[in-house]
């Protein structure tokens, strides 16, 4: 379908999702960007620190499974807005409040999850109602706009740092920014959407409601693909600078640089993705991608020197990029139905991140952290098995789109 025949309204919400998610991205960079200055306020020890931040996880862990209920009510434009608010304010609380010790930032954390979780569920709807719309895979594109936020915020928060602005006015400021832009990008989602039909005009509604997404057997085998691909994401992440350092006994410099290679691929993965999904379809795109992710994560697990190293990190990247993305098309492809199932996918792929730093660390220990992310290749196995399960389910009445093979 070209541009020209598509509706205004799509192309509006288009520009409006990617707004969504570079906000999200630039959210939490902000935050991010200020962890070590709010640590030295605080004092506090790598062990405490730890604990404070599991209240970002934690305020995700309680929105995350009423998210469907929230966006199926009130529908994804103003799920994102409230929620963006939500976020904006828990950047507020730790920036007014880290001065006088840990409970405000954990407050300011958890309101940050919180808002963070029944976001990422909405827009995911809404990008794959653009989808839809679009006749066409975009999904990951709109995750490389996450990216591109994120880099947007490291590199603001880097300046603030430079420049000696205070962490209370950074994060304000950061917080009243998201609380009005958000709000007014989001007018241009498509109307209604991620809401269910009234009962009323709608008899089958009660079958609809999006807490039984968590007995579909082909919804949770969706959230477990997500949860393997999340987990490769999330060791990237977390453990690849450390794992290149140590295990390659590589000069400090070398491992964030290699750990910025793997952002690289996997956000060029992410632009790129679409047009692989188009050719080759879901199934053999995502299961091709997973495979090079596995290839590139043995190179780091098993090489000798530093360029295997780097080498597996763009391989790495690269396959990773998909399947979170196109995971949240899946659990999407009946909008009818979209808002309580993305939220089970979430809610079960997000588990990784919770789950992933702490099984690699402990395992770290005991064999080299370098040695450790062999359970990420377990993991990426899995995903390559039961990566059928993304296959796009066509609603019924509904022409299938471009990329359902």
């Amino acid at each position: 379908m070209s541009a020209h025949h598509l509706s205004p309204s799509v192309l509006r919400a288009q520009r409006a999702t990617y707004a969504a998610f570079i906000a999200s991205g630039f959210g939490f960079a902000s935050w991010a960007s200020r962890i070590p200055s709010v640590r030295d306020a605080l004092h506090a020890s790598p062990s405490v620190l730890g604990l404070v931040l599991l209240a970002v996880a934690l305020g995700s862990v309680v929105s995350l499974p009423l998210a469907g209920l929230v966006v199926t009510r009130f529908g994804t434009a103003r799920a994102v807005a409230a929620m963006a608010i939500c976020f904006a304010v828990g950047l507020v609380v730790i920036g007014l409040g880290y001065p006088y010790g840990i409970p405000p930032v954990v407050l300011g954390l958890f309101l940050m999850g919180f808002g963070n979780g029944t976001w990422d569920v909405a827009m995911n709807v809404e990008g794959a109602a653009v989808e839809q719309g679009l006749g066409r895979a975009v999904m990951p594109r709109f995750h490389a706009g996450w990216s591109v936020g994120s880099v947007a915020g490291a590199l603001g928060g880097a300046a603030m740092v430079a420049l000696h602005v205070p962490v209370n006015a950074h994060l304000v400021g950061a917080g009243v920014l998201l609380a009005v832009v958000v709000p007014l990008a989001v007018r241009g989602f498509l109307p209604a959407s991620g809401t269910a039909p009234e009962p009323d005009n709608d008899p089958d509604a009660a079958s609809r409601n999006p807490l039984r997404a968590w007995l579909e057997p082909r919804t949770v085998l969706i959230g477990v693909f997500v949860l393997c691909m999340a987990f490769s994401e999330g060791t990237g992440n977390d453990w690849l600078a450390v794992a290149v350092i140590d295990g390659y006994h590589a000069a400090p410099v070398a491992g964030p640089l290699t750990f910025a290679v793997f952002l690289s691929a996997m956000t060029t993965g992410r632009w790129f993705g679409p047009q692989v999904i188009a050719r080759f379809g879901r199934v053999r795109a995502v299961r091709s991608s997973a495979l090079l992710a596995l290839a590139g994560l043995l190179l780091v697990v098993l090489g000798t020197a530093l360029p295997f190293a780097v080498v597996g990190a763009v391989l790495w990247g690269l396959g990773t990029a998909l399947g979170f993305p196109v995971g949240m098309s899946a659990a999407a492809d009946d909008p009818v139905r979209a808002a309580g199932r993305v939220s089970v996918v979430a809610s079960i792929g997000y588990t990784a991140f919770l789950a992933g730093p702490p099984l690699v660390g402990f395992l770290g220990g005991h064999v080299g952290v370098q040695h450790a992310l062999t359970v990420t290749a377990a993991l990426l196995a899995l995903a390559i098995a039961i990566g059928g399960t993304i296959r796009p389910l066509v609603p019924e009445g509904a022409a299938p789109q471009p990329s359902s093979r």
